[in-house]
């Protein structure tokens, strides 16, 4: 479903696992930070929410979005890290590098997720321009990072 269709922090919890006790991984990129700030803190408040605790969040920033994958390695390799949520945002310019930074992060947050066997999130906010990155970060369409906090905790639970 398109995201002009639904609103990313719009979610049932019915079936949601005791978190208590997970530990969870923000990788979050630096690069439009003043938004990826807003998100982290949406995806940070979402798993608090449901019961997380402050000193089982770890949140590491990289540079960008297409270090995402790196980050995330590096924190699924850890027995005790549950799930890693990645947050970034790609918005399109006047080149083509939005679709190679898209599809390089989608292809290898997939693949530290089968490698280490554990929820490994897209938290990646993709837009055609700026106004559209805010709306995904708390504006008209919800924050992503609540979006991405929530696909943790049912992963957890799968």
């Amino acid at each position: 479903m398109a995201t002009s269709l639904k609103n990313l922090s719009d979610y049932t919890s019915d079936n949601f696992i005791d978190i208590t006790d997970k530990r969870f991984g923000l990788v979050v990129a630096e690069w439009n930070r003043e938004i990826t700030d807003v998100l982290s803190a949406g995806a940070y408040e979402t798993l608090l929410k449901h019961g997380a605790q402050a000193d089982n969040i770890f949140r590491n920033t990289v540079p960008g979005s297409f270090e995402l994958t790196f980050g995330a390695q590096l924190l699924a390799q850890h027995e005790e890290i549950d799930a890693v949520i990645c947050l970034g945002v790609v918005i399109k310019g006047e080149t083509k590098h939005d679709d190679y930074i898209c599809h390089a992060v989608a292809n290898g947050i997939t693949n530290v997720s089968l490698k280490f066997n554990k929820p490994v999130i897209f938290g990646l906010v993709t837009t055609n321009n700026l106004e559209q990155a805010w709306d995904r970060a708390g504006g008209k369409h919800g924050n992503k990072g609540v979006e991405a906090a929530v696909a943790a905790i049912h992963m957890l639970g799968f």
